[in-house]
C-alpha cells in the first residue's frame, strides 16, 4: 500500500484558499459523510492545464443543484482554483478531485442551513488501469448491482452515493481476478462500468448505451466528437447482454480511465483492434495542450 492520501505533502484548496494538505480536514459530524450530500469531479491535466476544466466545472455546480444545494463559487472561480492548486503543487500531469458538501450545522435528514463547503486536491495518478493489461484489453466482470431507475435516485450527477454499489461490484470483482465490472440497469441492459462509459464497435459503427440512468461522461462526449470528426457513425441505442457476442471491440472511457481497450466482459471476448487503437490515438492528441498561434 502506498501513502496515505490524509498524509501526502502539498496544499490543497479549501473554501477559498490554500491550507497544507494534512489540514484539510471535515469533522466527523458532517452532513456530505452521513447523508451523502457531497457531489465531485474527476479531471485530468496535461502538460498544466486542465482538460475541458470548465466542462466539469459547470458538471460540479448542476450535480450539487440536482442535489439541493449551490456551491457558492462561480465557474470561473472554480477554473482558477484548479489551476491555483495545480500551479501549487507544481505539477502538469495530475489528476484532480474538487469536491463539494454540506456541513455541520445540522444532523439530520433535513440540512438546507448548513455550510457548503468547496475543496480541490490533485495528485500524480499515471493511469487507472495496469499499463500492461490496459494495452491488451482489461477483463470486466459482470456486476450484481444494476444502476438504478432515474425515478428513484438522482441519477445524473456526480454524487457520491451513487457510486456505493461501484465500490461493492469493482472490490467483488478484483477479488475474482477482474480489472472492473460492467453493470446492467434496472431493466438489465447494459448501462456502463463502475467508474467508466462503454462503447462496442461492430462493422466499423460505434455503439453506446444511451446515457439517461448514468452519468454521460465528458470524456464519453469527447470521444463521440472525436469519433464523427473521422466520419465514424456513433450509435446511441439501448443494448442488451445478449447482443455483446456479435461485437467486435470494447473499450471504456472516463477522466480516469481515458480511453482503455476491454478483452472480456464475463464470458464474452473482444479483440483490440484499429478502431479503438485510433481513438486511443486520438485522445491522446486531444488532451494535449494547443500551442498558441505565433
Amino acid at each position: 500500500m502506498g501513502v496515505s492520501f490524509d498524509n501526502i505533502d502539498g496544499a490543497i484548496w479549501y473554501d477559498g484558499k490554500l491550507v497544507p494538505w494534512r489540514d484539510a480536514n471535515v469533522h466527523i459530524l458532517t452532513h456530505g459523510l452521513h447523508y451523502a450530500s457531497c457531489v465531485f469531479e474527476g479531471e485530468r491535466a496535461y502538460g498544466g492545464e486542465v482538460f475541458r476544466s470548465t466542462a466539469h466545472s459547470e458538471r460540479l455546480k448542476n450535480s450539487a443543484r440536482i442535489l439541493d444545494f449551490e456551491i457558492p463559487y462561480s465557474v470561473a472561480e472554480i477554473d482558477a482554483a484548479k489551476k491555483l492548486v495545480l500551479d501549487s503543487n507544481k505539477l502538469t500531469d495530475a489528476y484532480l478531485r474538487p469536491t463539494a458538501w454540506r456541513g455541520s450545522e445540522m444532523m439530520g435528514v433535513s440540512a438546507p442551513s448548513n455550510t457548503i463547503h468547496l475543496a480541490i486536491a490533485c495528485w500524480t495518478w499515471p493511469s487507472y488501469f495496469d499499463p500492461a493489461e490496459r494495452l491488451k484489453g482489461i477483463r470486466v466482470a459482470l456486476a450484481d448491482y444494476r444502476r438504478p431507475d432515474p425515478r428513484t435516485i438522482p441519477a445524473l450527477a456526480k454524487a457520491s452515493g451513487l457510486y456505493m454499489i461501484c465500490t461493492i461490484s469493482k472490490h467483488k470483482a478484483e477479488r475474482e481476478g477482474y480489472a472492473d465490472a460492467m453493470m446492467l440497469d434496472w431493466e438489465g441492459r447494459v448501462a456502463e462500468c463502475t467508474g467508466a462509459n462503454i462503447f462496442f464497435v461492430k462493422d466499423g459503427q460505434l455503439h453506446t448505451p444511451i446515457a439517461d440512468c448514468f452519468l454521460a461522461g465528458i470524456t464519453r462526449a469527447t470521444v463521440i466528437d472525436l469519433a464523427k470528426r473521422r466520419g465514424i457513425e456513433v450509435i446511441e441505442r439501448r443494448i442488451m447482454p445478449e447482443e455483446l457476442s456479435g461485437f467486435d471491440e470494447c473499450f471504456l472511457t472516463g477522466s480516469a480511465a481515458e480511453v482503455t481497450p476491454v478483452a472480456e466482459i464475463a464470458h464474452w471476448r473482444f479483440t483490440p483492434g484499429a478502431l479503438t487503437a485510433q481513438l486511443m490515438h486520438d485522445y491522446a492528441a486531444e488532451v494535449q495542450p494547443k500551442q498558441a498561434a505565433a
